[in-house]
């Protein structure tokens, strides 16, 4: 087993990684920008090391400052977290290379499924039904001809994206140039990787992603599928919940087997998740996050395992300890995440201090969070404060408890999106499910116009 992880990461995620760590025994050791050095996870960390000044490119970015604390500190291991490092392939390399081992897939996967050009390709040569799209779109011009030919509209994603970074939806060939040079600078700034490529963008789709981990003796497990249509504008999630409502079983059964497929045709290791876009009953592979998600939670309470332990065992060459027979959904969970923005405004994320950070609990909610009464919020990162989790035996009870919870929670000093996430309980077309990925904005919209 390792002995010291150093978690490549901030906020909840990190709070969340130095738990599973110090619950196997394990050292957590926290990095730090000077914005952060009051948060959370560096209170909890057995050890912390500022890597840089606030904005993300000189701090959690800084890969030779965050490799130099791992080695310093007598860290083993590297956990990246999601976002910022965690689908890098050179700095799993560079973590190798260093004698670190990086929890995750090897650097190779990382690569080709991480990159989300590569990995439709090898969907598409699977026989995974991907929508029509490119490869790495060289320039504009490339752009144009690629959208003329497959048609309007369509959707430019960085390769090398998540958390809705780097994507803009094109109407038309008058927004292409601009939509272009926007997507390439977000993920230059956010990934380092300004590539992009091109998909058509389907009519009112679900949004569905499949969990699988996998370890490296050759076992890869499915852990169910969520469902993550209530997206904003920016096509950052803001609710999910598993199992995903309103899937046939013939359905949900073909999404299991292609992830499945996925994970094994790649040899897939750590935990990995597989996104779909469902347009009726058809299924079209999107991307696949070679990484733990934000999400995770609402799989976790359903299935009741620990899939960042999970990932921290396998890293240690440890077998899985499930089998895909050990894996039964039991109940329904919703994951409501309170982020520091104005739903008003097109969801601007807020800064501040917490004057006042009261989180729910009971039975059946979990929440993972960093917040705290005095906590500053910087203006540099991530906006999420807090994900709010309710398990019930059926839907209709997580829905109620999660309302219960929410009401429950009271945050001051910045503005969030709990008052948002409460109506959404209470609306009777979230309640029926089965809602598309457009929902959101225009419920979003409704409830500002009304100040409901």
């Amino acid at each position: 087993m390792l002995r010291k992880i150093l978690i490549a990461n901030r906020g909840e995620i990190a709070v969340r990684v130095i738990r599973a760590a110090h619950e196997l025994g394990i050292e957590a050791v926290a990095i730090f920008s000077e914005a952060d050095r009051e948060a959370l996870h560096v209170r909890n960390a057995d050890e912390a090391y500022c890597v840089g000044p606030g904005p993300v490119a000189r701090s959690y970015l800084n890969i030779p400052n965050i490799v130099s604390a791992a080695l310093i500190s007598g860290a083993d291991a590297i956990h990246p977290g999601y976002g910022f490092l965690a689908e890098n392939a050179r700095f799993a390399d560079i973590c190798a290379d260093h004698g670190l081992t990086f929890i995750g897939p090897t650097p190779d996967v990382i690569q080709k499924m991480g990159d989300k050009a590569t990995a439709r390709a090898i969907m598409h040569d699977a026989k995974v039904p991907t929508t029509p799209g490119t490869g790495i779109l060289n320039s504009v011009a490339e752009a144009t001809a690629a959208a003329r030919k497959i048609g309007y509209p369509v959707m430019l994603k960085a390769t090398a994206g998540g958390g809705g970074k780097g994507m803009r939806a094109v109407r038309g060939p008058a927004e292409l140039e601009h939509a272009f040079a926007t997507a390439q600078a977000e993920a230059e700034a956010n990934f380092k990787d300004g590539r992009l490529y091109l998909e058509k963008l389907l009519d009112r789709p679900r949004h569905i992603e499949v969990q699988i981990v996998g370890d490296t003796f050759g076992n890869v497990v499915h852990v169910g599928e969520r469902d993550c249509s209530m997206q904003k504008p920016s096509h950052q999630k803001l609710i999910e919940e598993a199992p995903a409502p309103a899937l046939s079983k013939g359905v949900r059964s073909r999404l299991h087997d292609v992830a499945i497929a996925a994970g094994r045709a790649v040899k897939y290791t750590s935990a990995g998740t597989l996104e779909f876009l469902l347009s009726g009953d058809d299924v079209f592979f999107m991307e696949m996050n070679t990484r733990i998600q934000v999400e995770h939670p609402v799989t976790e309470v359903v299935y009741g395992v620990d899939l960042v332990r999970e990932q921290i065992r396998v890293a240690s060459g440890e077998k899985l300890s499930f089998g895909q027979r050990d894996l039964v959904a039991r109940g329904h969970a919703i994951e409501c995440r309170i982020n520091a923005e104005e739903p008003a405004q097109n969801f601007a994320p807020a800064a501040g201090t917490l004057s006042e950070a009261t989180l729910p609990g009971g039975y059946g909610i979990r929440v993972d969070s960093h917040a705290y009464a005095g906590l500053q919020i910087p203006p540099y990162y991530d906006s999420l404060l807090a994900k709010v989790v309710a398990h019930g035996s059926t839907r209709h009870e997580a829905i109620v408890r999660m309302e219960c919870a929410l009401r429950e929670t009271h945050i001051a000093g910045v503005n969030t999106t709990v008052d948002l996430c409460l109506a959404v309980m209470r609306d009777e077309g979230f309640r029926a499910g089965g809602v598309p990925i457009d929902y959101l904005p225009n419920f979003a919209a409704a409830v500002a116009a009304t100040g409901s």
